[in-house]
């Protein structure tokens, strides 16, 4: 299955928004850059949540920083790949850099397997969170909270300590309450502005990205029917591919190719001139 997914698959125009989108979505994080996946943890986790039981969770190191941490995440996708028998080959040493444009080639061609298998539709029963517990990543987070809770206990259980605090919280609250109102509404509504600001500017995003992705897959084609061993010395192909392989974007490349398509057809024309006059005599 997965050796069926190609370079030119739809599969790598798909853009990296829409990747974050989806990675946060399933297994319910909060990563605002392709780079933030490059431990192999979020990988790992999505083919525990496609395949059930293959992925040992408790391998999974989530707070993954250097790069040997990483690569022991990596050994263990590479382990579910082999019993999955899924035949891609895992360019840890790339990955681990932090790249974004490899990191996006590989979580594109872990969307494509995903989707592959379960048509997009993410397990019900499957519990992103909780699974990850088994990883390290939510255990610190629970040591923390409960060191908080510790905390908080001690200082209600040594009230001489928070005494002075409880007076000026009394005696100040009504002038903070009243004097904040205002202040809090007219902060409410720029966040809410701001927002609103941001998500378009995400949707026009997602829409140029989508837009370049289109286009950039025509030109791709028109490259590939141009190298054609049967098309590729006619005048037009060379032609096209002046114009595609232009350094810059001169008004000069649709000239350089016209001119070169207007002295080939002359040459042309006074070949067959020559020969026909050849002919005659």
């Amino acid at each position: 299955m997965a050796s069926n997914i190609g370079m030119m698959d739809s599969a790598y125009f798909v853009g990296r928004n829409e990747i974050l989108t989806w990675i946060n979505s399933t297994l319910q994080l909060n990563l605002s850059r392709i780079e933030e996946a490059a431990s192999g943890a979020v990988q790992c986790q999505m083919m525990d949540m496609t395949h059930p039981g293959v992925v040992p969770m408790h391998k999974v190191n989530f707070d993954a920083k250097t790069e040997y941490d990483m690569i022991q995440n990596y050994k263990v996708l590479q382990d579910v790949f082999n019993k999955l028998k899924i035949d891609k080959h895992i360019e840890v040493n790339r990955l681990v850099k932090g790249r974004p444009l490899d990191n996006l080639e590989f979580l594109q061609w872990l969307k494509r397997y995903c989707d592959s298998v379960n048509g997009g539709i993410m397990n019900e029963n499957y519990n992103p969170v909780e699974r990850r517990c088994k990883g390290g990543r939510d255990r610190n987070l629970k040591n923390s909270l409960k060191s908080y809770k510790s905390l908080q206990t001690n200082t209600m259980n040594h009230p001489g300590s928070g005494d002075t605090f409880n007076t000026n919280k009394t005696s100040g609250n009504r002038h903070v309450r009243s004097s904040g109102t205002a202040g809090e509404a007219n902060s409410l509504e720029e966040i809410q502005a701001l927002s609103k600001e941001v998500a378009d500017l995400k949707l026009s995003v997602d829409l140029l990205e989508k837009e370049r992705d289109f286009y950039f897959a025509k030109l791709r084609d028109i490259e590939i029917l141009c190298q054609t061993p049967e098309l590729e010395d006619l005048p037009v192909s060379v032609a096209i591919k002046k114009i595609l392989y232009a350094a810059d974007a001169k008004e000069s490349a649709l000239e350089e190719a016209q001119d070169y398509l207007n002295q080939t057809l002359n040459d042309d024309e006074a070949e067959e001139e020559a020969e026909g006059e050849i002919d005659k005599v």
